[in-house]
């Protein structure tokens, strides 16, 4: 019988993710990966074959993580009656996420990531609870344009946010909440 392992792949996953935060995407090692999970490296790609096997896994599970948030920022019988409320809101659960895993945003959109089934249905997945709201306010055969409008300028808020890219002074909180609305509340109008 195999012994039992010492720990589990979300474990490490998480494990790695946190190092990711810290360092970087180059700033660690897969032995620093084993050391914080307390097992051998040798025993680390036992189960992981290569770092970009496992950055692969960090990025499914971060794009779960923003799932669940986005899923969690509204109550699903208010979406029908309040679409524009319901997507604000979710526009701030995405921006929230980002600024807490801002390494993690950065791989979920990096270019080296691998263009897998898996991670194409990941990013779907953590788009669909977003999915409602835009059917709500603009009608099912609107919805996955209207999404493509909102989802670059989030997108790009964020990244220069991250980036501290917005260096003019000024509210950037208001400047958000002012573009977001504008966005839905343009959008709303396609339905008309």
């Amino acid at each position: 019988m195999p012994a039992r392992p010492k720990t589990s792949d979300d474990e490490i996953i998480g494990a790695t993710l946190a190092l990711f935060e810290r360092k970087g995407r180059d700033g660690f090692s897969m032995s620093e990966i084993a050391e914080a999970v307390g097992i051998r490296t040798p025993s680390l790609f036992g189960r992981f074959k290569n770092r970009a096997e496992l950055l692969d896994k960090v990025e499914l599970a971060l794009w779960s993580g923003l799932a669940q948030e986005l899923a969690g920022a509204t109550k699903a019988s208010e979406v029908a009656k309040r679409p524009v409320e319901a997507l604000m809101a979710q526009a701030r659960a995405y921006r929230a996420f980002a600024k807490a895993n801002p390494n993690g945003y950065a791989l979920m959109f990096d270019p080296r990531a691998a263009q897998s089934p898996a991670g194409a249905a990941a990013r779907a997945a953590a788009l669909a609870p977003c999915a409602p709201a835009f059917v709500a306010l603009v009608g099912d055969d609107n919805a996955l344009a209207a999404a493509r409008v909102l989802t670059p300028f989030l997108h790009g808020f964020v990244s220069m946010e991250l980036t501290q890219a917005f260096r003019l002074g000024g509210d950037v909180d208001q400047a958000f909440e002012i573009g977001v609305k504008s966005i839905i509340e343009g959008l709303a109008l396609w339905r008309h």
